[in-house]
Formats: structure tokens, sequence, C-alpha cells
């Protein structure tokens, strides 16, 4: 597996995933409109381009979910029961068509529970950036992780 057993967290270790990715037209379209979000904000050129940004932007949710999703492979790729909860979500910075977007995972807490010895539960603070550097995405994740095997 690539991801990650619990055991194998350490607080405060910084992961850069090396996979980025450069977030087209289509990406934004199909993601907004799969979830149902009419928001022209992000489908409507004429409307964004009398926005205060000028041009569509990037539908935040799809910036949350590319953000984690380049995580998992260094992190929870077949090592995760499951997501406990996401926290202190924010977007400091629109995310625009041709935007390429790294992302690092901080650790920040690592649990054994307390119920079952083969688990436990890890907290993650992903931060995404785009190509000049800018904080784009940040939030805090919770995950029920499985130890190591003995």
């Amino acid at each position: 597996m690539a991801g990650l057993y619990l055991d194998e967290f350490v607080v405060g270790q910084v992961i850069r995933h090396q996979l980025t990715k450069t977030v087209t037209e289509s990406d934004n379209m199909f993601f907004s409109t799969m979830t149902l979000n009419p928001q022209p904000l992000h489908i409507d050129f004429d409307f964004a381009a009398r926005s205060e940004w000028g041009k569509p932007l990037v539908n935040s949710l799809f910036t949350l979910g590319l953000m984690i999703g380049i995580s998992v492979h260094d992190t929870t790729l077949g090592t995760t029961v499951g997501n406990l909860g996401m926290t202190e979500t924010t977007f400091p910075h629109p995310v625009f068509h041709g935007d390429t977007i790294r992302v690092e995972t901080e650790v920040l807490s690592v649990r054994e529970s307390k119920s079952k010895p083969d688990r436990g539960i890890a907290e993650f603070e992903h931060r995404a950036y785009n190509q000049d550097g800018a904080l784009v995405a940040k939030c805090r994740r919770q995950a029920m992780m499985l130890k190591k095997a003995a």
C-alpha cells in the first residue's frame, strides 16, 4: 500500500505531495453540473466577467476534493477505515481555470483507539497552493487509520 499506517505518522511531519494538477474549464463545469450547483460565478463566463474577479471561479468544493485527493496516495491509500470529519476549511485565494495546484500535508496529532486495538485517529492539515505559491485552500481532516500489523 502507498498509504501510511497510524504508527508510521509522526506529529509535525510535513509531506509535500509530488502529484499536481492544472485545473481546466471542463473540470470546473463538470463538477459544478454534476453537483447541481448553478452558481453563475462558476459556469457563466458573461456573469463572471462582470464580477470583481473578471472571470469564472473554480468551485471551492472541487478545490477541497482535489486537495484531499492529491494527498491520499502518500497518506491514506489502503490504510484508512474512513474520514471522521473535516474542520476549519478555508479558501483564502480563488482558483481559476489554468491554475496548477500543489498540496502539502502536516500531521497534527496521532492517537490509538481506546476501543479498537487495530486502529487509531490521525489528524492532518492539508494546504493547497497555486503555481504562484498563494494558499488557495486549507483544512483539518480527521481520519480513522489502521495500525501496521504486528
